[in-house]
């Protein structure tokens, strides 16, 4: 299965709200998501409009406005995101619990094809439901640290003066 590019931007975009957060940002603009991940602004106010709408996402206006998660990181599973943007996870439609349709093949309880795929779309479920946003959050900040790569959205604190 190959998500859309909704999909891969609105997990993008809630991946670097979770880092923000954890770095002590209040709100990040959309401009700045855009920038960081190299995604089209107007596409992506789109999306952060549909997490906003899920509960996932709060926006802020004003001068120090922005969007930041409206929910816990923990309490956000990566399934149930994938779901706001995709019709169906399963790789062949004779899988599909949402969208199903008949397949061409004459035996489809008896298809070991159909079998297969039952089994990849129930592995992928499996793992999507298991890992939350804070999962994601802190693997992606630990890889970074290991790495010695910056930290997007990080505060800076101000010198004394």
């Amino acid at each position: 299965m190959k998500l859309s590019k909704r999909t891969e931007y609105g997990l993008r975009a809630l991946i670097d709200l979770g880092i923000a957060q954890d770095q002590g940002r209040e709100n990040v603009t959309a401009r700045d998501l855009a920038e960081q991940e190299r995604i089209p602004e107007s596409f992506l106010e789109q999306i952060l409009i549909q997490l906003r709408n899920a509960g996932w996402v709060k926006s802020r206006r004003g001068k120090s406005g922005g969007y930041s998660l409206a929910k816990a990181p923990a309490s956000i599973r990566m399934g149930d995101v994938v779901r706001l943007f995709e019709v169906s996870l399963a790789p062949i439609a004779c899988v599909s619990r949402v969208a199903y349709e008949r397949c061409s093949c004459p035996d489809e309880a008896h298809c070991g094809l159909r079998l297969l795929m039952i089994d990849v779309r129930a592995a992928m479920v499996s793992v999507l439901d298991r890992h939350t946003l804070a999962d994601i959050v802190e693997v992606t900040l630990r890889k970074r640290r290991r790495n010695r790569m910056p930290i997007p959205f990080a505060v800076i604190p101000k010198e004394p003066q």
